[in-house]
C-alpha cells in the first residue's frame, strides 16, 4: 500500500464528505473550499473513488457525492488504496547466487524489513473507520469549544478584542455624569 499526498487528500475528503452528506449528495466545490484542495484534483480523486465503489455521483443541480456505504463499514485503506491510479508492483528478486549475501543489492537486504512495515501500516489503516474519524472530529469539536469558551465556527473566526474598563472606572457617559454630580 502506498501512502502518497492523494490518499491523504481522499481520506480528508471523505471524512468531510461523510461529515456533511446528512442523507444527501455533497458538492466537490464545497469540500474543495473547506479543505484547500484544488477542485481538478478533488474530481480526478473522486473519480478513482467512484470507480472504486465507495462513492456514487449525482448529477444536476443539488448533485455531489455521498457514501455508498455507511461510515462505520468504510476503512481508511479501502480509501487510500481507491485513490491511487497505480498499485504498488510486487519487488523482483534480483538474479544474484543465493550464497553470497554480500553481492545482494541493499534494497534485497531490507526487502523483508518494508513488506513487514507495510504490512502494518495496512493493518493499522483497516482498523480505522470513517465512523471513527467523525468521531475523533466531534471530539475535536468539543475541544475547541471548551478552550476558547464559544462555538468551533465561530472559534475559527479572527476574535474581535473589546477593551473594558477597570472596576473604579465608568463604563459609560451616564455613569461618568453620575459620579460628577455625587
Amino acid at each position: 500500500m502506498r501512502l502518497t499526498t492523494r490518499g491523504k487528500m481522499a481520506v480528508t475528503a471523505i471524512t468531510d464528505l461523510a461529515l456533511r452528506s446528512h442523507g444527501g449528495p455533497v458538492a466537490l466545490p464545497g469540500i474543495s473550499t473547506r479543505q484547500g484542495i484544488s477542485l481538478s484534483y478533488l474530481e480526478d480523486i473522486f473519480g478513482a473513488l467512484r470507480r472504486a465503489g465507495l462513492v456514487t455521483s449525482i448529477r444536476g443541480p443539488g448533485g455531489g457525492y455521498t457514501l455508498t456505504r455507511a461510515p462505520q463499514e468504510l476503512s481508511v485503506a479501502e480509501i487510500v488504496s481507491a485513490s491511487e491510479k497505480f498499485m504498488m508492483r510486487p519487488p523482483t528478486k534480483a538474479s544474484a547466487p543465493e550464497d553470497d549475501a554480500t553481492d545482494l543489492p541493499s534494497a534485497e537486504m531490507t526487502e523483508e524489513l518494508w513488506t513487514s512495515f507495510h504490512s502494518r501500516v495496512k493493518e493499522y489503516l483497516q482498523s480505522i473507520t470513517v465512523a471513527d474519524l467523525l468521531k475523533q472530529q466531534g471530539v475535536q469539536a468539543v475541544r475547541d469549544v471548551t478552550q476558547a469558551g464559544r462555538s468551533p465556527r465561530s472559534a475559527s473566526r479572527r476574535s474581535v478584542r473589546t477593551q473594558l474598563p477597570s472596576g473604579n472606572v465608568p463604563n459609560s457617559v451616564f455613569a461618568l455624569g453620575r459620579l460628577g454630580s455625587a
